[in-house]
């Protein structure tokens, strides 16, 4: 008996072999079914799927025999990847002095004929064979030795998508970790921030109650005032940095939302002056999503308008339609309406339009944009019809069943 050779490449061969972390991995359906095809396609009584490690060959995959892994040594599949680039044939084992008498040729499972073909990583580098193996003579047709390479290929194919999947679900995990930790620091700062803003306003409030007739009319009383609205800024940059990391962290919980309701609760809770009118006579709909991203991008919206509005009250429309896939909104209001050279830049984090507005955080369109990407959807700014005043968003957000399915352009 011949003991195989070492390939020259053996140590990056190995890395990669590592890299798939294929050994020891548990039987998979789809590694069974081709076996379990090459033992009919080739008319043998053993098909395997075998690893070449370092010291053994294990078999990821086996059809007709029991055992999962086998010395090195006397592995048939540790001679093939010498030669990574064909398929290596023993027509008759007991005829061939590297395999005469090999203990797996004279005994149990008593290999007579072998086929392997490559099982060649995307690097080139040899990872084992998809085998075929009878007890007795054989010889394979072109047709057969065409169908064995080609089904090897899909073993390689497979293999090459567990690596990326897993991979994948690395990354995943490390996303996962990052996540939470900027949960947990956006809350630990919007915690340690927030006490010492409450405390400057509360001194604040002091000045303006105790000592208005020292400020009053003076220089002093400006720079209060300038104070003031620089701690409201800040409180609300922190509020919406905080709403922004919970959105884009948190797990979508899906549940019936009736929208009728969710708006009139949002304007209830903002509308302090009767100042809004919307209309939500046409809304009277239930939709399956995720209700807290639904009272963000509304609210966000809705904030936005009642900030900006400059008539005597600000008007609001929201029109709704669906599909098979889709729900698709139209949000539009009467106020000053934003000019279209900055129709994608209001949607990037800290952009602010408006200078006059000093407590314009730049954060609530982005939570909007960042909230409705995460419901498989899109928004977008739009030219109202008519060229009517006021701004117009559009924006979709897909059903649940196929969010993962598809995403519109």
């Amino acid at each position: 008996m011949e003991a195989p050779q070492i390939p020259e490449n053996e140590d990056k061969r190995l890395e990669v072999l590592k890299s798939y972390s294929i050994l020891d991995s548990l039987p998979e359906e789809e590694y069974d079914a081709i076996t379990k095809i090459a033992s009919s396609i080739c008319n043998t009584s053993i098909a395997l799927v075998s690893i070449v490690d370092e010291d053994r060959q294990w078999f990821k995959s086996t059809y007709g025999i029991d055992a999962t892994e086998t010395p090195r040594e006397v592995s048939f599949c540790a001679h093939s990847i010498l030669n990574p680039n064909e398929l290596f044939v023993i027509n008759d084992a007991r005829k061939d002095k590297r395999f005469s008498d090999n203990p797996l040729t004279v005994n149990a499972p008593n290999v007579i004929f072998y086929a392997g073909a490559p099982l060649n990583s995307s690097e080139g580098f040899p990872l084992g064979t998809l085998c075929v193996i009878d007890s007795k003579p054989h010889e394979l047709s072109e047709n057969q030795r065409e169908s064995l390479l080609l089904l090897s290929k899909q073993v390689v194919a497979l293999l090459e998508l567990r690596k990326k999947n897993k991979q994948l679900e690395l990354s995943n995990q490390k996303v996962t970790k990052l996540n939470e930790q900027l949960n947990n620091f956006a809350s630990r700062l919007t915690h340690d921030l927030k006490s010492p803003i409450n405390g400057i306003s509360f001194l604040l409030d002091v000045l303006k109650q105790d000592y208005i007739s020292i400020f009053e009319n003076t220089e002093a009383e400006e720079y209060l005032t300038l104070i003031s609205d620089r701690i409201v800024y800040v409180d609300n940059l922190i509020n919406e940095i905080l709403n922004y990391s919970k959105v884009t962290s948190e797990n979508i919980i899906y549940e019936n939302v009736k929208l009728k309701d969710l708006l009139d609760k949002i304007v209830k809770n903002i509308d302090f002056e009767n100042k809004i009118f919307l209309n939500t006579s046409n809304l009277n709909i239930e939709v399956y999503s995720s209700s807290i991203g639904l009272v963000q991008v509304f609210q966000n919206l809705i904030s936005n308008s009642r900030k900006f509005y400059d008539e005597d009250r600000s008007e609001i429309t929201i029109k709704y339609t669906e599909d098979l896939d889709f729900y698709y909104f139209t949000y539009e209001d009467n106020g000053p309406g934003i000019e279209e050279k900055y129709w994608k830049k209001v949607f990037d984090m800290f952009e602010t339009l408006d200078s006059k507005n000093n407590n314009s955080t730049g954060v609530g369109l982005a939570t909007v944009k960042s909230i409705i990407n995460r419901l498989g959807g899109k928004i977008e700014l739009k030219k109202r019809d008519n060229d009517e005043k006021g701004v117009c968003f559009y924006f979709y957000i897909s059903k649940k069943e196929n969010i993962l399915l598809t995403k519109k352009d």
